[in-house]
């Protein structure tokens, strides 16, 4: 396990706890604010920080357990969330995009936040620098922590949108391109949707959780207010953003699909017409190799009008399926 503290003192930063033992003595001082960050902590790590901290077990087990929904909960006398980041290869990877979600869950407590990881896959400097440009709002306890954590996380969500948004403008144009593969366009497509998908299910309850954790704030902290009205705002839009662009990814396929089944068509109907002008040939050369007395046979007028009757009819039928586009 890792382990890493902050704390700051009257917004100073001070002295920190620097293993699980001293977190609740430092969550029990009115004039710090702790930030703790544990990363892929075991079994017995996990029994002594519930013991440390005195939190439900269930809520412990549901830090590290997979497949876990994004969720908040306010208990007695702190607020449990559970949220997932995406990381930066996300949009891009060829691999199961499950793997560039990093995990994030949080307790927050009146004395600060204690965040629990399975990864060290998220980089928290963004967190610090964030809370480091916005020192002045220390003095409002851990809702200032919360916030600058669930940010970074909502902004990474816009930055992935917009890869997979660039990545469904390209889809669009290689749709109408006659050069386009269809079982690598339709992997494409499906590979978009399918992150898209993965995406709308951690980014949708993210509103909720936002809401749960700003729903039970402390009255004197009502200054934070517009920062998580802005936050909120956020993360409707990413929430707004994903659902259209699933709708659009959808929208390619079907339109991919259809279009393979226009040039079927459009390949059903040449071969229609090129057997239809075969067809004028074949019945006239099989008439006459039947051994059947015609007008002209065995001279060369009848050769001529034998040949005649072959090519003038295949040629004006090729010419009306020609007009006709079907050749």
């Amino acid at each position: 396990m890792t382990f890493r503290a902050l704390a700051w003192r009257d917004g100073v930063p001070t002295d920190a706890p620097t293993d699980i033992s001293g977190v609740s003595e430092a969550l029990a001082d009115p004039d710090v604010l702790l930030w703790a960050d544990l990363v892929h902590p075991s079994k017995d790590d996990l029994a002594v920080l519930a013991d440390e901290l005195g939190v439900d077990r269930n809520a412990i087990e549901d830090a590290v357990a997979p497949h876990e929904r994004p969720k908040a909960q306010q208990l007695d006398d702190y607020t449990y969330f559970v949220t997932y980041a995406t990381l930066r290869m996300f949009a891009t990877t060829d691999g199961d995009e499950e793997d560039e979600l990093s995990k994030v869950a949080g307790f927050a407590f009146p004395g600060g936040l204690v965040t629990v990881r399975t990864t060290d896959a998220l980089n928290m400097a963004s967190v610090l620098s964030q809370i480091k440009a916005n020192r002045d709002l220390l003095r409002l306890g851990t809702p200032t922590l919360v916030h600058a954590l669930l940010d970074v996380i909502v902004d990474g969500y816009f930055d992935t949108v917009q890869k997979l948004d660039d990545a469904i403008e390209a889809l669009e144009d290689d749709l109408f391109s006659p050069s386009s593969h269809s079982t690598a366009f339709q992997r494409q497509a499906y590979d978009v949707r399918t992150k898209l998908v993965t995406l709308r299910r951690v980014v949708l309850p993210m509103r909720e959780v936002i809401n749960v954790i700003w729903r039970h704030r402390p009255e004197e902290v009502r200054e934070l207010d517009p920062y998580y009205a802005d936050l909120t705002d956020h993360m409707l839009r990413a929430a707004e953003w994903t659902e259209s662009l699933r709708d659009m990814v959808t929208s390619v396929f079907e339109t991919h699909l259809s279009l393979q089944d226009q040039r079927l068509n459009n390949v059903m109907k040449k071969l229609a017409g090129w057997a239809a002008v075969i067809s004028i040939p074949t019945l006239v050369t099989g008439w006459f190799g039947q051994n059947v007395p015609y007008p002209g046979n065995g001279t060369r007028t009848g050769l001529v009008l034998s040949t005649l009757l072959v090519i003038v009819p295949a040629a004006i039928v090729y010419a009306i399926m020609k007009r006709n586009g079907w050749i």
